[in-house]
């Protein structure tokens, strides 16, 4: 082969080699024009869906903040319609009072009179007892201050009755709420209210004489004559009432003037303390039957009301709480036995550690042999040393 072919064949390489690379390089350009393309595609794309998303954001925070107003709308609504519910139930209860059937007025005359004469007829009577219970008290074994709550005046208890640990308190003297804790630890420890259930009462109660007894509550209610309104806890309703059958009534302790009627309990069941003005000197007690309310007997004791500020009874005698208008220590200083087993003067002059001020009630809790005391906004539980009467 001669020098110009070899020239030729290379000549014609060189050629095939730049064909194929101007095609190689065209073929780059294509790719990278197309992924190009695609960028800027998914760019697009990205950036609309940001905008939506953006948007469709600020629009969920719209409604939520709309949301977020109508709710507050519809509490505000639901409370003002709660207050309107409450003074309507209120309104309701004064018309009640106000105007009451004169139907039931004619029953509660009659009845009211019945046992009035029967009452009387059995007036100082002795006493049959229903138990074996002699005991009295002998001396305060312990007290213990639990805290301080509510009012200067007010009522605090345990059913007397039933095993039930629910602590039942009454603020004040007139009201028509009463707050329930399940038990005692619950009402030491909170302070506030938001720890109590409440009922709130058919009718409003007035002083501190009221009871807790095999659950029910007996409490005074004040309407022309004292009445005793007996209630059903668990099912939150009226099972019975009575007038007091006692004409001109007048607070029964000279420093609690207002309690008219102290309903109390011990092993024999249930009493009332009272004083009418016909013996406006001394304190009067009644046995009372906590089915149908009826007075089964009333008896006039020698435990004057001057300077008297509690009362309870145990093993059917009568134990009167005597202060001074300037607080000094409390003191058991009459004692009224019923059934005739214990002479006053045989009775232990009990003394109750100095508080405070005077009691605005002490209730006696049989099943717990304890007092629970109120002492100017101070709940005390006071535990008792007994003794047999006849060791006295």
């Amino acid at each position: 082969m001669g020098p110009w072919r070899s020239l030729l064949l290379l000549q014609l390489l060189a050629a095939a080699l730049r064909a194929q690379q101007q095609q190689f390089m065209e073929y780059v350009e294509r790719r990278l024009t197309l992924l190009e393309e695609r960028i800027s595609q998914w760019h697009d794309q990205s950036s609309r869906y940001s905008t939506e998303l953006r948007d469709f954001k600020n629009q969920v925070l719209g409604m939520l903040e709309t949301a977020e107003k109508e709710r507050e709308a519809m509490r505000s609504e639901a409370e003002s319609a709660a207050v309107r519910v409450d003074r309507l139930e209120r309104e309701v209860d004064y018309l009640e009072t106000q105007n009451p059937a004169p139907p039931c007025v004619e029953v509660d005359e009659t009845l009211m009179e019945k046992q009035v004469a029967t009452a009387k007829q059995r007036k100082n009577e002795k006493y049959t007892k229903l138990t074996d219970c002699s005991d009295t008290i002998a001396s305060i074994r312990a007290m213990k201050i639990l805290k301080r709550f509510g009012s200067t005046s007010g009522l605090w208890t345990k059913d007397a009755a039933g095993n039930s640990e629910k602590i039942y308190v009454f603020d004040g003297t007139a009201n028509d709420t009463v707050y329930i804790f399940p038990r005692m630890r619950e009402f030491t420890l909170f302070s506030a209210t938001r720890k109590a259930a409440r009922i709130k009462l058919p009718y409003p109660w007035v002083g501190t004489g009221h009871l807790v007894y095999d659950g029910h509550l007996y409490y005074i209610r004040q309407q022309g004559p004292f009445q005793v309104i007996k209630f059903n806890l668990a099912n939150k309703t009226v099972v019975d009432s009575s007038v007091f059958p006692a004409e001109e009534q007048i607070p029964v302790f000279g420093l609690s003037p207002f309690t008219y009627i102290e309903v109390t309990a011990d092993e024999e069941g249930l009493w009332a303390i009272y004083a009418t003005k016909e013996d406006e000197k001394n304190i009067c007690l009644a046995k009372l039957d906590p089915t149908s309310l009826d007075i089964e007997q009333m008896w006039d004791t020698p435990c004057p009301r001057e300077n008297a500020e509690a009362a309870f009874v145990v093993c059917g005698a009568l134990h009167v709480v005597y202060n001074t208008p300037l607080p000094s220590r409390s003191r058991v200083q009459c004692v009224f036995d019923v059934s005739g087993t214990l002479a006053p003067e045989d009775a232990s002059l009990v003394y109750f550690p100095k508080r405070y001020g005077s009691h605005s009630s002490m209730k006696y809790n049989p099943r717990e042999r304890q007092i629970y005391a109120w002492d100017d906004g101070y709940q005390i539980i006071y535990r008792m040393e007994m003794k047999k009467k006849l060791e006295v």
